[in-house]
């Protein structure tokens, strides 16, 4: 039975590239230090602040709408000059930005400075994924998302406890982490990995005519059932943490620990289940189902006197919904690509999850405010459920 365990672990992870690997090992570095989005809310709402939880919410709304607009010039950029300078220059203009914004204390400047760290951040999004379908190949290009999403989820367990850790000790403390581990992921990337022999495609001779990304009508529609959906899983990273120290009384510690807990389990199981998963069925079917799961984990917080059992019931589920939905959600969207037109594949799935970046967290604060956590989570999940018979329909 450990012989048979042993070999499916090793089977799951046989066969990516170096470069895949390198990538990774760069992403966890840098998402070691994912410690400021988890606590901004907590961090703008504890009194020496003294903001609400909905001018939090609106903080929030400037962080998706940089990452709107950064997702789209990445993409862009990444067309044009191909992806390597791309994450070069956003890394390390990422991890300065982070050590400006931790100095910011007027409300107007943490408004636009988040705006212009996460522009820069999510700039480096399309250029990634770009960066993973081209060191993969088809048949083990979700196994090769789904180990990039493994270094994001080991690093997001890092950061989310060692960050309840040290907002305990100084909030500024996160800020400090989260800009030198951009930085060390912009070194590593300049000395481990270099340039490709990657070529835009306006340089190609011959290249083959790819038409525009939204033009494609199935991808179009798959796009509006994602922002349905990420506006939703967005709770998860910030007015959740607030529902768990208001209403359910956690301390920072004990909620590092229970979001981390979602990292873990995705590290440990993510890559076994996509790997027996893979090329089974079409993906559209896991992510519905994923997603399904992600609505039920939701209403699960409004069971009577929800405690921190339910807390962690919550997340066992929502982790089993996002293996599910998020590696072949990757995979339905890069299948539909071809090279000259990837980036902008990449941009307008990027801009999705940014578009509710701005819906998701700013509405579910006023949401939360105005009417309570209890209306916030039905509404989430029944939206959750709309979003899963959407994505059922996808072609």
């Amino acid at each position: 039975m450990i012989r048979q365990t042993a070999r499916t672990y090793h089977n799951a992870y046989r066969g990516l590239s170096r470069e895949t690997w390198l990538l990774s090992f760069i992403m966890l570095i840098n998402r070691s230090g994912t410690m400021v989005v988890p606590f901004m809310t907590l961090y703008l709402t504890r009194p020496e602040m003294g903001y609400t939880v909905g001018e939090a919410g609106i903080v929030f709304g400037f962080f998706g709408a940089g990452a709107f607009t950064g997702a789209w010039l990445g993409g862009k950029m990444t067309d044009r000059f191909g992806f390597y300078p791309v994450q070069l220059i956003t890394l390390t203009g990422g991890g300065l930005l982070f050590f400006i914004l931790g100095q910011m204390n007027a409300y107007p400047f943490i408004c636009l400075f988040t705006f212009l760290l996460s522009f820069v951040n999510e700039a480096f999004r399309p250029a990634n994924s770009t960066a993973i379908a081209f060191y993969s190949r088809e048949e083990n290009r979700t196994r090769s998302y789904a180990v990039n999403r493994l270094a994001i989820n080991i690093g997001w367990a890092v950061g989310s406890a060692l960050g309840g850790y040290l907002a305990g000790i100084n909030y500024e403390l996160l800020f400090w982490v989260d800009g030198f581990t951009n930085l060390g992921a912009a070194l590593l990337l300049w000395i481990l990995l270099r340039p490709a022999s990657f070529q835009p495609a306006h340089h190609q001779k011959n290249a083959e005519v790819s038409k525009p990304a939204y033009l494609d009508q199935d991808f179009m529609f798959f796009v509006a059932a994602t922002v349905l959906f990420a506006t939703c899983f967005f709770q998860l990273f910030t007015n959740l943490p607030v529902f768990f120290r208001k209403d359910v009384h956690l301390s920072e510690l004990e909620i590092g620990i229970i979001m981390a807990a979602n990292g873990i389990l995705i590290a440990l199981f993510e890559m076994v289940i996509v790997y027996k998963l893979e090329g089974r069925r079409r993906n559209q079917f896991y992510f519905t189902i994923g997603v399904l799961f992600i609505g039920i984990s939701f209403m699960l917080l409004n069971l009577p006197g929800a405690g921190i059992l339910t807390c962690t019931a919550m997340i066992l589920v929502v982790t089993l919904g996002e293996i599910l939905a998020l590696p072949f959600m990757n995979s339905y969207w890069i299948s539909r690509t071809q090279a000259g037109n990837r980036g902008q594949y990449a941009a307008i799935y990027t801009m999705a999850w940014s578009i509710a970046q701005i819906l998701g967290p700013t509405g579910g604060a006023q949401i939360a405010q105005h009417w309570g956590f209890t209306a916030l989570w039905w509404i989430v999940g029944g939206l959750c459920l709309l979003s899963a018979l959407a994505f059922r329909r996808c072609a």
